[in-house]
């Protein structure tokens, strides 16, 4: 694999999570995960969910939680599983843990454009999902998130995870339209994300990839042997 440079790490990444405060939060499923997934973006969720099934491990973190939609819906391959949850929003990291308390997940609060230095036992997946488009930076950039998560994956581990392009994917006029508002407003980052470019920062850092479009999302992970 290709070495991949090291990148001074940003520290610009709060204004894409201050959007997910409480009331955004409560509504957030409905508006995103309802609507604009199938209708805007042209990425349903249940593919969401399926990709989620198919790459989950009962020794799982998830980076960029959201509302904890998908693991308060996917299918532990244990009744028991071992579920950490990372972000940068203490507001996501708390509406997501009362979510899935039943799991009583691991809370890290981090900022994973910078390292990580936290004591933290390694996953066997990692998932990343709807947070590459709202951090700032190119994807070269914002690929240094995967270094950092690298540190935290045991041997053969997965990272998986979806995000909205700007290029190379097929965009609606809508969709266009309402990206442009969303990177206006700090709220997205992606107008420089590219199919390419996540492509190839995923192949420089895994030796088994995949990354599937569907509509202008990109599902992709990254496994190594």
């Amino acid at each position: 694999m290709e070495a991949v440079p090291s990148l001074p790490p940003q520290k610009d990444a709060a204004a894409g999570q201050a959007v997910y405060t409480k009331p955004v939060l409560s509504v957030y499923d409905l508006l995103v995960l309802g609507l604009s997934n199938r209708w805007i973006w042209k990425c349903p969720t249940p593919q969401i969910e399926a990709h989620y099934n198919h790459h989950l491990s009962a020794n799982h973190l998830d980076v960029g939680v959201g509302t904890g939609y998908f693991l308060d819906r996917c299918q532990f391959p244990s009744p028991q599983p071992r579920v950490g949850l990372m972000d940068l929003n203490p507001n996501t990291l708390d509406y997501a843990s009362q979510r899935i308390a039943r799991y009583q997940p691991e809370i890290y609060r981090q900022n994973i454009l910078e390292p990580i230095t936290q004591p933290i036992p390694p996953f066997d997946s990692i998932g990343i999902n709807y947070l590459l488009h709202c951090v700032p930076g190119s994807i070269t950039e914002k690929a240094v998130a995967f270094d950092h998560l690298r540190t935290l994956m045991n041997p053969r581990a997965c990272l998986f995870g979806s995000t909205i392009l700007h290029q190379g994917v097929p965009r609606s006029w809508l969709a266009q339209r309402l990206m442009r508002i969303y990177n206006q407003k700090g709220i997205f980052s992606n107008q420089a994300d590219d199919l390419d470019g996540l492509t190839h920062a995923l192949k420089q850092r895994f030796q088994h990839v995949e990354v599937r479009v569907q509509g202008c999302v990109a599902l992709f992970s990254g496994q190594n042997s």
